[in-house]
């Protein structure tokens, strides 16, 4: 359904007893599912084919689907703090992914900014989070101090999906090449060790705590490490894609069917106590889909995780909330993962900090038809290190690839694989692109995050073509 088919119904569901916005409801739960470097075409709501992924799906077609859905930043970090606050992670200069460094007090989200656990606990939500963190491992990071009342996770930036056969102490002094991989899964402050692949092991604790919390509101973040390397899945779910021949894809298939089955427990379990229609469910990838290390898929999009092109920022995205949002709704205006903070808190009255202001919007009002403008006038990206940022503004892109190269502008509604450099052509456009740039870089703090790694080093961005679809 496209929003304008959407806009001529309004005043039918008014009448026929469909709360408006404005009327008195209750505030909804929230869910809010990450997958990890999921590629944007890997979804069946974005035209995938070879995995199936009806329950992802699901909340599409019982909801909104975002074509033109944004994180705030095309590194795993920065955009989970993004999502969090609900602002630009440039705004408190948290550009850098953050390296697992659980003795510095500066690598780390920092403790200066609320996030969207303490802003929904203090409006008496309970908040969970299940999965990856990867917002600092110093203990004033962890997620039970920044407003979350429960975790089951893991702190760094990547984990092994099985069991390890390590004891705790053996995995303390285990050389660790990459953060917490061969570390114990937490359950809140707790080491334990799991006995079921991680996904699962992921999806159980989310029902766990969907079913222990039905009679109160809660915020649930669900950021799973799948489909994020090692490529790792179990017989249960390779058994699956016979028909995949390579190996690598056939994993990463087999690591997004787990979550699909973790998503339908989950969408089956507020069936089981009757909260779905009073509950926004918000899925997105927390990157763009990474090309070389999982094998995802981001047609039509050009380039992948770590780089300003459509394939490192722009995700699959949708929402349902069965009490309000029309079903099948179709919303193709440029939205980004920080609406989610400004939405639910609206939706719950909750109070913000005023000296933190948001980034995001509240996007029900433009789901359901009262205003029609696009919800940002402009959206940004900004790469950390190598001077590379992007501008989005209606169908226009302006892409800036490196320190010192020439700005190139692209047609995002005519050619949205980035092909055409419009820059020559149309130079106004770029002017003012370059403005709205600037003035939002006045605003923002570009600091090098203390003990941050730079990630984007192994990445020639301006060179990307891969994953482009046959030139027309």
């Amino acid at each position: 359904m496209k929003p304008a088919e959407y806009l001529a119904g309004v005043a039918i569901m008014l009448a026929s007893g469909f709360n408006s916005i404005g009327a008195q409801t209750s505030p909804p739960n929230l869910i809010v599912i990450l997958t990890d470097d999921q590629g944007y075409h890997d979804v069946g709501f974005n035209g995938c084919k070879d995995i199936p992924t009806p329950n992802l799906d699901s909340i599409a077609s019982n909801g909104v689907r975002f074509t033109s859905g944004y994180v705030a930043a095309p590194l795993s970090s920065p955009g989970r703090a993004g999502l969090l606050t609900g602002r630009y992670p440039e705004r408190f200069g948290y550009e850098h992914d953050t390296p697992w460094q659980p003795n510095n007090p500066e690598a780390g989200l920092p403790l200066t900014e609320s996030t969207l656990a303490d802003t929904l606990s203090q409006a008496g939500y309970q908040a969970g989070m299940v999965g990856k963190w990867h917002l600092g491992s110093y203990p004033a990071f962890h997620p039970l101090k920044r407003g979350f009342q429960e975790f089951f996770g893991f702190l760094g930036a990547g984990h092994r999906y099985f069991p390890e056969e390590l004891t705790i102490e053996e995995t303390r002094k285990a050389k660790i090449e990459y953060d917490s991989w061969l570390l114990w899964i937490m359950s809140n402050y707790k080491p334990v060790k799991t006995t079921n692949y991680l996904t699962d092991e992921f999806s159980n604790a989310a029902v766990s705590f969907i079913s222990r919390h039905k009679d109160k509101p809660f915020f649930l973040l669900v950021a799973y490490n799948a489909p994020h390397d090692p490529l790792e899945a179990s017989e249960k779910y390779l058994s699956r894609f016979p028909q995949i021949l390579g190996s690598h894809r056939r994993a990463y298939a087999a690591m997004m069917s787990a979550v699909d089955d973790g998503v339908g427990s989950m969408l089956a379990e507020l069936r089981k106590d009757g909260l779905a229609e009073g509950t926004m469910v918000v899925y997105l990838s927390a990157g763009g889909g990474d090309l070389s290390a999982n094998s995802s898929d981001n047609y039509p999009l050009r380039g992948s995780k770590n780089y300003p092109w459509e394939g490192g920022w722009r995700v699959p995205f949708a929402m349902q909330w069965p009490k309000q949002l029309p079903k099948g709704l179709v919303y193709e205006q440029p939205v980004l993962s920080l609406d989610i903070f400004a939405t639910i808190t609206a939706l719950a009255g909750a109070s913000t900090n005023p000296e933190l202001p948001l980034d995001g919007v509240n996007l029900i009002p433009y789901l359901t038809g009262q205003k029609t403008a696009a919800p940002h006038d402009a959206i940004y990206l900004q790469m950390p290190g190598i001077g590379a940022y992007a501008v989005r503004s209606g169908a226009y892109k302006l892409v800036v690839a490196a320190t010192g190269q020439a700005a190139k502008l692209y047609d995002l509604s005519k050619d949205i694989a980035e092909f055409k450099d419009l820059a020559d052509i149309q130079p106004e456009v770029v002017k003012a692109l370059e403005a709205k740039h600037a003035a939002w870089s006045q605003q923002m703090t570009f600091t090098d995050s203390p003990g941050a790694t730079e990630t984007n080093e192994t990445h020639p961005i301006d060179t990307d073509a891969r994953n482009l679809p046959p030139q027309p």
